[in-house]
């Protein structure tokens, strides 16, 4: 056994010793009534509120089912509780997690394939074929979209205009070059007080996922032939990239593994973050307007990572199946698409959602959106195969000392591929 799985054998004991000697009554099924468990990580706090009452709505309308929806913290933090949940045999009955997960869980025989349910519902000739490819492995179908996001650039106009930048960044050189232009000292005491960008400091999967538009722009491919090769010259061009932003003073860098907080960018303290649409709704909620969302500028190409979570029926009992089937096509309808864009900023998934008349109005309202819907045409998905968690911990660990200057993007994309390969057991 390799030290990985050592590692890892340890913290999910750790963790079924807490799980066990915390674990409050499960309810179970109700007379005439389904009881189905949801784990998610919906974030910010807004939008586990719009979830929320998407859901009472359908409990509401679907007396046989109750749908309890549980929180379990940021993606980082839920697959800790998730392993140990399978290992233990007390997982939920749906789970809301990023489409990468999918080989692990299917090897862990810890989800049911939906590829009959797929075949004969209405719904699935609505959805976007682009999302095909998230919801695949190995021939069948394993989950649904829940909703769709890339990442782009929020910016503060006032911020632009107070500099002097008259237009918009397309390529890198453009983009180290407004950074540069956008930090300033406006209080006088020699030191800068604005910056260009926060970047996000941590090992962690939001690290990984706002740094990987770099990497494919910069030219990189994870997969060459039938090994992921993460120092590869794309992935080296992208970390020197940022690099550069931090040793010339334009970037810094969020706090610990909160690189999704938007409190520097509110404050007018930096004037750029890596974020996707779902911070609309936040902005909203905060009545914020003085932003405006850009594409990611270019390496060698155009490229963003394509986001949004999907829905996974975990393996249960046929009852509870069907049961989390009929709410898995809730999610996927016209209505539940077009409320949870409209409250989120999230893209639908749904088609009809997309061309309604309420959100026709809404992107000609918020012209961010269109931005990101123009901007999936170059989206990449982040890979499913089973070994995606070491590929991102391995990436997340090279960006952090990189950013923290403690290597060059070279050597720390070289190591991590040293720990890769031990981890996944290559010569």
């Amino acid at each position: 056994m390799n030290r990985l799985a050592v590692r890892i054998g340890m913290t999910i004991a750790l963790i079924l010793l807490v799980i066990i000697a915390g674990c409050t009554p499960v309810q179970l099924d109700r007379p005439g009534v389904t009881h189905l468990t949801l784990w998610h990580g919906i974030n910010p706090p807004p939008n586990r509120d719009v979830f929320q009452q998407l859901v009472t709505k359908f409990n509401r309308t679907h007396p046989a089912i109750e749908i309890e929806s549980i929180y379990v913290g940021q993606a980082d933090r839920q697959l800790p509780k998730i392993l140990a949940a399978i290992v233990g045999d007390a997982k939920p009955d749906l789970l809301w997690f990023g489409s990468m997960l999918t080989g692990q869980l299917v090897d862990l025989e810890a989800i049911v394939p939906i590829d009959t349910q797929w075949q004969r519902s209405a719904i699935s000739k609505d959805i976007d074929p682009a999302l095909l490819g998230s919801m695949q492995y190995e021939q069948h179908l394993w989950s649904i979209p829940f909703g769709t996001n890339n990442v782009g650039i929020f910016y503060r106009p006032s911020l632009f205009k107070a500099a002097g930048i008259a237009h918009l960044p397309t390529n890198w050189a453009e983009f180290t070059a407004t950074a540069k232009q956008l930090t300033r000292d406006t209080n006088g005491d020699g030191k800068p007080d604005k910056y260009g960008i926060v970047l996000p400091l941590g090992q962690g999967e939001w690290t990984v996922f706002t740094w990987l538009p770099f990497m494919w722009g910069g030219g990189g491919e994870l997969q060459a032939g039938a090994q992921t090769k993460i120092d590869n010259a794309g992935a080296i061009a992208a970390l020197q990239l940022w690099q550069d932003l931090i040793n010339d003073g334009s970037a810094i860098l969020s706090a610990p593994e909160r690189g999704y907080e938007l409190d520097s960018f509110l404050a007018g303290k930096v004037a750029m973050q890596l974020t996707g649409p779902w911070t609309l709704g936040q902005l909203a909620g905060l009545n914020f307007s003085d932003y405006s969302v850009m594409p990611i500028p270019a390496g060698t190409r155009s490229a963003t990572s394509i986001g949004g979570e999907n829905l996974f029926m975990m393996k249960t009992n046929p009852s509870h199946q069907q049961a989390a089937w009929e709410f898995m096509e809730y999610v996927l309808s016209e209505d539940f698409q077009t409320e949870w864009a409209l409250g989120t900023g999230y893209l639908p998934v749904n088609l009809k959602a997309r061309s309604r008349t309420s959100y026709r109005d809404y992107v000609a309202k918020t012209p961010a959106i269109q931005v990101f819907l123009d901007q999936a045409q170059d989206g990449r998905p982040r890979p499913i195969e089973p070994g995606y968690s070491q590929i991102s911990e391995n990436l997340g660990r090279a960006i952090e000392s990189v950013l923290m200057r403690t290597t060059s993007p070279q050597a720390a994309l070289e190591k991590a591929q040293a720990r890769l390969d031990l981890s996944l057991n290559r010569e």
